[in-house]
């Protein structure tokens, strides 16, 4: 006991060897039993960077964070004991290789959910139980270009877990250097189950392995839209089928690798489809299109069909089994006949077909096109693209059997006359009619009588046809008293002789008028139109109509209410005409553009602030007399105002 009182040791940390000669003789220390009292003397607490000594060896504390020193098995455990989406995104933000770590773990695998589920399984009724909302898919994101990238995908599977996670993502182009691949749709696929919609556009590097993930993972798909897709093919379609049964809308474009087998897939598997839309796909046949409609797809309402290798007897199959669909478009079929639009007319099975778009289709010709007329008995829309052989008698024919038909365009139908818009407007309740581009239109003056007129008509939209001149606008005008809505831009030849009947025989009262682009009219045409239609006019749209000078914005000022668009750009407007406008108390402007109006200068500054309290958009551009800090003084004025210059 003397020699325990007097002890006279150190009692600082021993930095010297072990008290024994080996770690074996320290493990017999440490195994003595607990009932044997081991006497140590008090020392001073270690200090975490001091270097110390087991036997000979030394160990010196490594300087990293010890958890960087963990096996990848380990941290994977760790990562997937995280109890919800912040904390992951915490750490998917330390470094690209817990990213990486992270994405490779699946919704289902972590243990959050699990473990929350075995205590509410265990614990009483009555305690509160926790729920989560994180796969209900809230959230959209876009990537476009350079910013589309695998490490931005995997950013944003981590990332939105814990915000609602992903409804909508969309892949718009690819960084050429490290763009998008299937390693990056694969860690989608992994963290967001709740995706409903995958728009993917230009990226070449994507396919089979990433869209067979998708299909994997995500079995909430609805809306797939693939447009340039060189690296997917039918096997990667075939595996959504497979997998996302709730597939109802798809859209695929210029994708070489896809073709028969895999729609056959889509339409076998797919039953609540609604929507699809095939363009120039040179695989896909009638093989492919057929299934889509057959007898059990009761709910296909959408069909688009663009540059495809199909015959006569798709639109057959079409005309026999498409008993839901109300939207039809088909453009650049150059393998189907005049039979095949003949027979999907009179199938009598587009029953319920409400508009229909045709572009660039040889085989419509006067004869199918009366037929698709008698077969599609509540058409409205009826849209007619580059058929350079339709003529007046096919077209009159046509509205004469589609007796629901309410809205009829037609472009770059050159065999047509301005006798078909008569035809047209004297056989059916049309509400609006537009023709754009129709070069067989020649302005003659009719012996024939014309017939009553046609008061259903709202809007009438002629534009860009040389032929139509001041005799067919005046006879025009007498069979639309009711229109509304007036689009003649484009028609150089018309005069104001034309134009004033069509003004006068108007008694609905004008909302809409563009006469953009119409050389030959005056201050005489907008002093009629202001003095007939002020009260009801919206929107006047008179760009480019050299001759429109300061006396028509004086006649804007004193008759129009209800103005709130005005164009007046590459008219003879000056600073009086401005500040005309600016002087009308009832004139309440939202757009305004004066574009390369020369006589406008710095002096219509304080008109312009003046008209700038109601204004949201104003174009300035090439007013040449207008100075830029006079601009610079309008925007710090005009913060509301979006003002081009």
């Amino acid at each position: 006991m003397p020699a325990l009182v007097n002890y006279g040791g150190d009692d600082d940390f021993y930095s010297g060897g072990s008290f024994y000669a080996n770690s074996t003789d320290l493990g017999r220390l440490c195994s003595i039993s607990s009932q044997v009292d081991v006497y140590c003397p008090p020392r001073k607490r270690t200090r975490i960077g001091a270097p110390f000594l087991f036997g000979e060896t030394e160990f010196e504390q490594n300087k990293k964070p010890s958890i960087d020193v963990l096996p990848d098995e380990c941290l994977f455990e760790i990562f997937k004991r995280l109890p919800g989406g912040r904390e992951r995104s915490s750490c998917a933000c330390v470094s690209k290789h817990w990213l990486m770590l992270l994405i490779n773990i699946r919704r289902g695998e972590y243990e959050a959910s699990k473990v929350v589920k075995e205590n509410t399984d265990s614990v009483s009724n009555d305690t509160e139980t926790i729920s989560s909302d994180e796969d209900d898919g809230y959230l959209t994101r876009c990537l476009e270009g350079k910013k589309a990238t695998d490490m931005r995908l995997a950013a944003v599977a981590i990332g939105t877990s814990g915000h609602g996670g992903l409804g909508k993502l969309s892949i718009r182009g690819s960084n050429s250097s490290c763009g998008v691949t299937n390693f990056g749709l694969s860690a989608i696929a992994r963290g967001c189950p709740s995706l409903k919609a995958l728009s993917l556009w230009n990226v070449p590097h994507v396919g089979d392995e990433g869209l067979s993930e998708i299909a994997k993972e995500c079995h909430l798909l609805e809306k797939l839209d693939l447009c340039q897709c060189p690296s997917v093919s039918n096997k990667g379609l075939t595996a959504i089928a497979e997998n996302c049964p709730n597939l109802t809308s798809l859209s695929i474009e210029s994708c070489p690798k896809i073709g028969n087998e895999g729609l056959q897939a889509v339409g076998k598997l797919c039953p609540k489809l609604q929507s699809i839309s095939i363009k120039d796909c040179l695989l896909v046949g009638d093989h492919g299109v057929s299934s889509l409609l057959s007898p059990a797809s009761s709910v296909l309402s959408k069909l688009k069909l663009q540059g495809l290798n199909i015959t006569d007897f798709s639109l057959a199959v079409i005309g026999h089994y498409g008993k839901s669909v109300t939207n039809l478009m088909l453009s650049g079929l150059q393998n189907v006949s005049e039979k095949g639009f003949w027979v999907m007319g009179n199938a009598q099975g587009l029953q319920k077909l409400v508009s229909l778009m045709i572009t660039s289709c040889w085989g419509v010709t006067d004869v199918s096109l009366e037929a698709m007329g008698k077969g599609c008995a509540n058409l409205k829309q009826m849209c007619l693209r580059r058929c350079c052989f339709v003529s007046d008698d096919g077209l009159v024919a046509f509205a004469k059997s589609a007796g629901s038909l309410e809205c009829l365009q037609l472009e770059e139908c050159n065999r047509i006359t301005q006798s078909v818009i008569i035809g047209v407007l004297s056989n059916c309740g049309l509400k609006s009619l537009t023709v754009v581009k129709c070069m067989g239109i020649k302005d003659i003056s009719l012996e024939a009588p014309l017939s009553s007129p046609c008061n259903s008509l709202k809007s009438l939209s002629v534009r860009n046809c040389p032929g139509f001149g001041t005799a067919s606008l005046a006879m025009v005008g007498k069979l639309c008293p009711q229109l509304q809505h007036l689009d003649l831009s484009g028609l150089y030849g018309i005069t104001d002789g034309g134009l004033l009947p069509l003004l006068e025989s108007c008694e609905a009262g004008l909302v809409k008028v563009n006469l953009s682009g119409c050389l030959n009219l005056t201050d005489e045409v907008v002093l009629a139109l202001t003095r007939l239609h002020g009260g009801t006019l919206e929107l006047l749209n008179l760009d480019g109509c050299r001759r429109i000078t300061d006396a028509s914005l004086v006649a804007i000022a004193d008759n129009c209410v209800f103005l709130s668009d005005l164009d007046v750009s590459r008219c003879a407007i000056t600073d009086s005409g401005v500040a005309a406008l600016s002087h009308a108390e009832q004139l309440n402007l939202q757009v305004l553009s004066f574009s390369d109006c020369s006589g406008v200068s710095n002096k219509s500054m304080p008109f312009l602030k003046k008209l700038g309290k109601t204004l949201v958009g104003l174009n300035l551009q090439h007013c040449n007399s207008i100075s830029s800090r006079t601009v610079e003084l309008l925007v710090e004025s005009l913060w509301r105002c979006d003002i081009l210059f």
